[in-house]
């Protein structure tokens, strides 16, 4: 059966030679480098326990150093699978979704023509090298002079001229013997609409030859030399040797290049190309003239695992950079991804080369930003997120792109990126309060309140409350974070009293924002990663504090139900003191000028809010007593309200 042309080249690109032969070996890791598709293993065709089976995914091919079997995807899937060629490519396209074309008697005589195109296509080649050394071409070698292309650089990219001539191409190919139809069907000719003869595709431009992986000259690409031309470059049209979705500009070049470690650049035009290689970076391409395509990604990740994209440092080049996020996202897999090195404002890769010479260049290269950075600027920047509404909108827009990653592992790290990223931006500004740390001992660096004031007075009474409050409250904190590293599955039920839980220990608000990073995470990776982090000391002195350990939930880890009660009772109690801690000082304050019943009410009011929040669950080892009200407040509480009171009532006109 014979398959139409291209069909074969296709199933190869699609077809990952390392995972179609890694289901037959075991990879040697020690001697493979997987990021650059360099694997080993013990041959599969003959027995051995070294690996000097290789393979390289980038080429597509393998090779046995010991017996020498040496092929690509479908000659090894016939080999292993004893089957023919035929059922070869069927199997390699099934798995690469890739329906095989029915069988077309003309296969041979179309892959006969395109061989004809081809040579059709050299000859243009030396046709436009020669024009560039005519007097017409005086201008275009000043031109290429200024861009800093020597005679070398020259030769190398075979760059010519088409004069400004309507059948200059045409006169040429005819005096060759070239039919018509292969003028026409290679491009490079246009039939007249007035029914003469066909005139040049063409005219009065700078001529750069594209090639195919193979090498095989199949289109150009001209830049006008009339600069009121209304197209400044001009591609080939699609023919039976060229589809520019589906090619890009030094691609045989940049893919030995990267095989040799070169870092693989995609830049917008043939000149950024040519300046890159010309500055050392040898592994650059381009696609043709439209943005890049899904069938472009794929033969980029051929070549290398992570591509840098370096598009012009202007609006359009952003925008093509954010339209190919929207592309690459279902199409990420472990280890292949793209990075983004935007040029600075107004310059393309030619211009930032020239300019600040290829040191600057390479360090916006090794700053180029991971594609979940771009992705979060693009959602946020220029943005204001200052009401409940546009965070979620915020939300929303970035769960529907993240949801579009296929793969499960990798949806679950951008995630975490993105709340990550995500906290940084809301983060609250934490409000600091002073704190009295005990020398840390063998009990594990627990904290005690300052002493009160040894003669209380209204506002002393209310400031050592306050002060032991700040005992209590750390207390309170350590309970909720213990609670939450032991059972972390529950932290996003929590999210919202987390990131509002001001911590005056420095610990605990480490502990916190790492909480809020680490949402969805297991207890043994939270831990590890706390660990990392803060270093182990800290969780273990906080797990082991007294007032910690004897937490019920504490003592039976892995409680959802029972660590859910206890933090959201504290947090309760937490919330409530701290609103009746606020009122005392507001209150305290208030003192200095004419008192009224206005303060008596409001600190009535923030007793019954902390004794309801009391009420709701396990009661504290603290001392209670009944207010006139009926409230039950602790002891330093009633002190130092009816202090307060007292002088409040003392205050007043005839009191």
């Amino acid at each position: 059966m014979s398959l139409p042309p291209g069909f074969l080249d296709e199933l190869r690109t699609r077809s990952s030679l390392s995972q179609v032969i890694g289901r037959k070996v075991m990879w040697d890791m020690r001697k493979s480098n997987q990021g650059k598709g360099d694997m080993w293993a013990p041959c599969p065709f003959h027995q051995e326990k070294s690996a000097s089976f290789h393979v390289d995914d980038r080429k597509g091919f393998y090779y046995c150093f010991g017996c020498h079997a040496k092929g690509d995807a479908i000659s090894f899937v016939r080999e292993t699978e004893n089957v023919s060629f035929m059922e070869a490519v069927e199997i390699l396209a099934r798995e690469a979704g890739m329906p095989v074309p029915r069988q077309d008697p003309r296969a041979q005589e179309k892959a006969d023509r395109r061989t004809q195109l081809a040579e059709v296509m050299e000859l243009a080649v030396q046709f436009f090298r020669l024009q560039l050394r005519t007097g017409a071409a005086a201008a275009a070698r000043d031109y290429l002079d200024r861009r800093g292309l020597d005679a070398a650089a020259l030769e190398h990219w075979e760059i010519g001229f088409a004069a400004d001539a309507w059948q200059g191409l045409w006169d040429h190919l005819k005096s060759k013997n070239v039919a018509d139809d292969l003028i026409l069907g290679a491009g490079l000719a246009k039939p007249s609409s007035k029914g003469g003869k066909p005139y040049d595709t063409f005219r009065g431009r700078i001529m750069y030859p594209i090639r195919d992986a193979r090498g095989r000259a199949i289109a150009f690409g001209g830049r006008a030399m009339d600069p009121n031309d209304n197209a400044k470059y001009l591609n080939s049209p699609e023919t039976e040797l060229f589809d520019k979705g589906r090619s890009l500009y030094n691609m045989r070049d940049a893919r030995t290049a990267a095989g040799k470690g070169q870092p693989l650049i995609v830049a917008e035009g043939y000149m950024d190309v040519i300046a890159l290689v010309q500055a050392g970076f040898t592994a650059a391409v381009a696609p043709l003239g439209t943005a890049i395509t899904e069938h472009q990604l794929q033969m980029l990740w051929r070549i290398a695992p992570e591509p840098i994209i370096a598009l012009d440092g202007d609006t359009a080049g952003l925008r093509a950079a954010m339209r190919l996020i929207d592309l690459a996202l279902p199409q990420l897999e472990a280890g292949q991804s793209l990075r983004f090195a935007l040029m600075p404002q107004g310059q393309d890769p030619d211009d930032l080369l020239r300019a600040s010479g290829a040191p600057a260049l390479q360090k916006l290269l090794d700053d180029a930003m991971p594609m979940v950075r771009l992705l979060w600027q693009r959602e946020t920047q220029g943005r204001v997120f200052d009401s409940p509404e546009r965070k979620a909108a915020l939300d929303k827009a970035l769960r529907d792109k993240i949801m579009l990653i296929r793969d499960p592992s990798i949806r679950s790290h951008y995630g975490q990126e993105i709340k990550d990223l995500r906290w940084q931006l809301f983060r609250p500004a934490s409000t600091k309060r002073p704190f009295t740390p005990r020398a840390q001992g063998a009990a594990g660096g627990r904290w005690s309140a300052p002493p009160a004031p040894a003669t209380p007075t209204a506002k002393s009474s209310a400031l050592a409350v306050a002060q032991n409050d700040i005992a209590t409250e750390h207390l309170r904190e350590a309970v909720i974070l213990a609670a939450l590293i032991t059972c972390p599955q529950i932290i996003e039920e929590f999210e919202g009293g987390l990131e509002t839980m001001t911590c005056a220990n420095p610990d605990h608000a480490d502990m916190r924002d790492l909480l809020l990073r680490q949402i969805g995470t297991t207890p043994d990776t939270l831990r590890d990663r706390m660990d990392e982090a803060m270093g182990p000391q800290v969780l273990e002195n906080l797990l082991s504090s007294n007032h910690v350990a004897i937490i019920p939930c504490i003592r039976h880890p892995g409680d959802a139900d029972m660590a859910r009660m206890t933090v959201a009772e504290e947090l309760a109690k937490l919330d409530a003191a701290r609103g009746l801690s606020a009122e005392i000082a507001d209150a305290t304050e208030d003192l200095s000028g004419t008192a009224d019943e206005g303060v008596t009410w409001r600190l009535s009011e923030a007793a019954r809010a902390a004794d309801r929040a009391r009420r709701s669950g396990q009661e504290d080892t603290v001392e209670y007593e009944l207010g006139d009200n009926g409230a039950r407040i602790s002891r330093d509480e009633r002190s130092a309200l009816d202090a307060l009171l007292q002088t409040i009532r003392y205050s007043k006109p005839g009191g």
